[in-house]
């Protein structure tokens, strides 16, 4: 909790040297019937060991529960320096930074998340971060259309493998600007079939959107979709799992050429889940986009004396540059998510969070094989996928994870309400924080649940 360490003859010696005599006085401009006359209903004031005790007991009410949904929110472990460090007043405080001179920390920062996001990607350059996933895959759609000068269509072709609630964000910002967002098929497998494209073959089609690993964890056939886009004039668009990218092929190497743009969600490097935010958007692309890109890019330079320095090299949005040729209003973002991702990879390292992705993996894989072995439960798509899957059982899903919360188990994501033809499927998740036991635990309630469900069936006639 926070300190506030002034006391009575402090605050007195604040107002004597601005000439008042109370707090209230500060107030005297707003008028006597716009005032609160008093918050009848809140109760006496505690101190400060019984206001802790009080917090702990509301946030006991809420359980701790072992979490095995996904669905683009992903419980991994964060060492205790990473937040240890982004919360100091260094970074917990800084803003923009505009002087150069006087910001080298935030910016050699900002940086050293670049280069991380830009080799994570295996693209040239990247951004110093973007809202969250969804608004920067939005922002990736708008660049394209900017960035590829031979399509006049402004056609973007958009996967319904991709997360659902992306996919809405997209249209919300770019269906006024003119875009038209042209879906994809879900193929029977869970994924976009290349084949599907032979459609649009000879089109006018700005970019393709490429999900790896998809919606519901399984993996596309990112080269056959990239070589396509680029053979008939399309940009490609990467959305990605930074803690996938550890392990598998990053989109700069999709393909002949690799993808053009890059872009995802950035909480698993870092950020709690925190009940859906804040988070923080992460951008890469060809050095010969760059011009394209939404937001802020540091460069390093040397001074007059030869000494490394670090400054804002392009700010193409509208306070830098004439508003007709800025590319976004992005302006200081989730700077300090951004920070707490830069931290976090540099704790981890290239080795370290390739073990993070392999323990998740394992650990789905783990999950599912003891899962399909219950009667009553298959896996629906029979394709490789990461750390994420789509199972279908054979009760009524929400009854099924009612009964796994009464055992403080968040069971998955029910997934009939974006894709109604997957009926009682079930999207589940488990990440380098799920133990042998937890996957025990969840696996056995699931075959008692279902077992018992089964049994209660009443005889037919």
């Amino acid at each position: 909790m926070p300190f506030i360490p002034h006391t009575e003859n402090d605050v007195k010696t604040m107002l004597a040297a601005i000439g008042v005599d109370s707090i209230e006085a500060l107030f005297d401009e707003i008028p006597a019937e716009l005032r609160a006359r008093g918050l009848d209903n809140i109760p006496a004031g505690m101190n400060e060991m019984a206001v802790g005790r009080l917090m702990q007991q509301r946030a006991a009410e809420d359980g701790q529960p072992l979490c095995f949904i996904g669905a683009g929110a992903y419980e991994h472990h964060i060492p205790a320096a990473v937040w240890e460090i982004v919360t100091r007043g260094e970074f917990y405080s800084a803003y923009t930074p505009y002087q150069a001179e006087a910001s080298q920390g935030t910016l050699q920062l900002v940086y050293e998340f670049q280069t991380m996001i830009a080799g994570l990607n295996a693209l040239d350059v990247s951004n110093a971060s973007l809202y969250d996933g969804a608004s920067a895959l939005a922002e990736a759609v708008l660049m394209a259309v900017r960035a590829n000068r031979k399509s006049k269509s402004k056609r973007i072709l958009m996967p319904r493998s991709v997360h659902p609630d992306y996919r809405k964000v997209v249209h919300t910002i770019v269906h006024n600007q003119g875009i038209e967002l042209v879906e994809l098929p879900l193929g029977e497998q869970g994924h976009t079939d290349p084949a599907s494209l032979a459609a649009f073959a000879g089109e006018d089609i700005a970019a393709l959107v490429v999900p790896q690993p998809n919606f519901f964890g399984v993996l596309e056939e990112v080269d056959a979709l990239t070589d396509w886009a680029h053979a008939n004039g399309a940009l490609v668009i990467g959305l990605v799992n930074p803690t996938a990218l550890a392990l598998l092929a990053p989109p700069g190497e999709w393909g002949e050429k690799g993808a053009d743009i890059a872009c995802g969600e950035g909480q698993p490097l870092g950020s709690p889940l925190a009940s859906g935010g804040p988070w923080f958007g992460f951008m890469a692309c060809k050095q010969a986009h760059v011009r394209q890109m939404p937001g802020r890019i540091v460069g390093r330079t040397v001074d007059l004396d030869g000494n490394s320095g670090f400054t804002l090299t392009l700010q193409a949005r509208e306070q830098h540059i004439r508003r007709s040729k800025a590319t976004s209003n992005i302006c200081t973002n989730q700077g300090l998510l951004a920070a707490a991702a830069t931290i976090y990879m540099a704790l981890l390292g290239p080795s370290g969070l390739e073990r993070v992705a392999a323990a998740s993996h394992n650990n789905t894989r783990a999950l599912v094989e003891k899962l399909i072995a219950i009667d009553g439960v298959e896996l629906v798509f029979d394709r490789p996928y990461f750390h994420e899957a789509l199972l279908r059982i054979n009760r009524p899903v929400d009854e099924v994870l009612r009964a796994l919360a009464v055992q403080d188990l968040l069971g998955g994501y029910h997934v009939v309400r974006e894709y109604p033809e997957l009926e009682n499927c079930l999207l589940v998740c488990a990440t380098e924080t799920r133990s042998e036991a937890d996957i025990e635990s969840y696996t056995g309630h699931m075959e008692r649940i279902l077992s018992a469900a089964t049994t209660s069936r009443p005889a037919p006639n």
